[in-house]
């Protein structure tokens, strides 16, 4: 290992392709499971290895892969592969341009292991990698390969073995003999190198071949022939070196990748009721005792502290669950949810939502950079937004914020210990002082003083007969006369308006 670091000299990851299967305009590699892009669990993976660099050899749609990565990992050195084609060529680049930063930083070439893996093997662990690593420099081989045995090998290059186990060669599926097509231990073309074996021997390979590529199987036997150990590192777990060429490939290894994610969790103490339908990206935190019911989905930054409940049919992308909390069939985004509160059922967090402890936002409503206080509640049917609402208020049933004008959006600011009567509409801007009411109905369009009662209320009018006069034939006609209602011309009442709320 270098002296520098703990880990390999460094880690190069091949991602130049363009990935046609895909069928896709987004370039292959950009392409996501669990919360990540394909290249984003590679870098994860070469990063927790811990090496003294981390290069990626890039080419199709190179200036959006270049952005991309370098949001994700901004150390990361970006290598534009050239016209030769073949994984050979990549490394080699790559090679040249580590060796040119060690020569700008007067450390000269790179020495020590350099490890060589792919931009579209999403589940390759880093624990997986570090074996491969520690057995390379353990045993001083020249090159080692890391290798799976697979029941159906058709497509693979084969892996051909001396008898004491050192790997002689590998074959391509399509120039293998029989009895070689027999075998089931495949090149998963991830290696672990000595760089000045690597860089000899790249010297020496040739685009001499029916695709007119430089391969980096060929170091193989090269090393070999310079006298140099070559030897194997087998994986059992297959998942780990399968690759995403299609769709088809890129959903099963999402589907595994949520399988592992889930068993994860629940290994560590977090409850998940129904694990076939329980979606959980790499990037989330889950304290132990959360509890996940059936057709729940977490991605991003979401955060569930301890004995929160969250689902059925819930949906949360960077959202903070507070301890002992509940959400039930909520689709959420960029909100933050208090300890011991409740949202929901058939909820929408839009972003910038905060509730309070102990706080409420129940059926049917949907909120938007909005902050409730402790123990505030917002029941039923409304729409909250662009608002602060202060604590142990009661915001009634059907109440909505009007904040925007059209033009701009306004805020609405309604205080502690508020009670607002159903229907209520808070034109913004407003206030409501702590401890104001509103009747039922209000239209709010002025600020309202603490303490205070706003009312908006017409007249109520009834039209007696109006029915039967004006609706002939119908059943409410019918219903209406069968009542005693009076069949002769319409007459009005007035209902005086309520001096306060009823």
């Amino acid at each position: 290992m270098s002296p520098e670091n703990s880990g390999p000299a460094a880690v190069i990851v091949l991602a130049a392709g363009a990935g046609t299967r895909m069928k896709s305009r987004t370039p292959k590699i950009l392409h996501e499971i669990g919360g990540r892009s394909l290249i984003g669990h590679a870098l994860a993976a070469a990063r927790t290895i811990a090496p003294r660099e981390l290069a990626l050899v890039v080419r199709h749609e190179r200036d959006l892969v270049a952005s991309h990565v370098a949001a994700l990992d901004p150390d990361a050195l970006i290598v534009d592969q050239d016209d030769v084609p073949g994984t050979g060529r990549a490394v080699e680049a790559a090679l040249e341009a580590l060796d040119a930063l060690d020569a700008f930083d007067s450390r000269g070439p790179l020495s020590g292991t350099v490890v060589v893996t792919y931009g579209d093997v999403p589940l390759l662990t880093g624990a997986l990698l570090a074996e491969l690593v520690a057995t390379h420099e353990a045993d001083a081989n020249a090159v080692t390969v890391l290798t799976a045995v697979l029941d159906d090998a058709t497509g693979y290059g084969r892996i051909l073995r001396a008898a004491d186990g050192t790997v002689t060669g590998i074959r391509e599926h399509k120039d293998a003999t029989e009895a070689e097509r027999a075998i089931r231990e495949i090149n998963s073309g991830i290696y672990a190198f000595d760089a000045a074996v690597l860089r000899g021997s790249l010297g020496h390979v040739t685009t001499d071949n029916a695709q007119g590529e430089k391969y980096l199987t060929d170091v193989l036997g090269l090393a070999r022939a310079a006298g140099g150990r070559v030897a194997a590192v087998v994986t059992e777990d297959r998942w780990q070196v399968e690759g995403a060429n299609d769709r088809v490939q890129l959903a099963a290894l999402g589907a595994e990748h949520n399988r592992r994610t889930v068993e994860a969790w629940m290994r560590s103490g977090v409850t998940v009721v129904d694990p076939a339908t329980t979606w959980i990206d790499a990037t989330v935190t889950l304290d132990e005792d959360v509890r996940l019911l059936p057709n729940t989905q977490l991605h991003g930054a979401t955060t569930v502290a301890r004995d929160a409940v969250v689902g059925p049919d819930t949906t949360l992308t960077d959202v903070h669950v507070g301890e002992g909390a509940t959400v039930v069939r909520t689709h959420g985004t960029g909100a933050t949810i208090g300890a011991k509160a409740s949202v929901g059922p058939f909820t929408y967090l839009r972003p910038g939502t905060v509730l309070g402890e102990t706080g409420k936002i129940g059926a049917f409503y949907e909120t938007k950079n909005v902050t409730i206080g402790r123990g505030s509640k917002l029941s039923h049917l409304g729409y909250a937004g662009d608002a602060e609402i202060g604590e142990d208020t009661n915001i009634g049933c059907g109440n909505i914020t009007a904040n925007y004008d059209g033009d701009k959006k306004h805020r609405t600011v309604i205080g502690s210990g508020v009670r607002t009567g159903s229907n209520t509409v808070f034109v913004a801007p407003v206030r409501l002082g702590d401890g104001a009411y509103s009747g039922a109905g209000a239209v709010i369009r002025h600020d309202v003083p603490a303490g205070a009662l706003a009312l908006s209320l017409a007249e109520q009018r009834n039209t007696e007969g109006w029915v039967i006069a004006k609706r002939p034939g119908t059943i409410s006609a019918a219903l209406a006369a069968a009542a005693g209602s009076k069949a002769a011309a319409p007459t009005t009442s007035h209902t005086p308006a309520p001096t306060e709320e009823g």
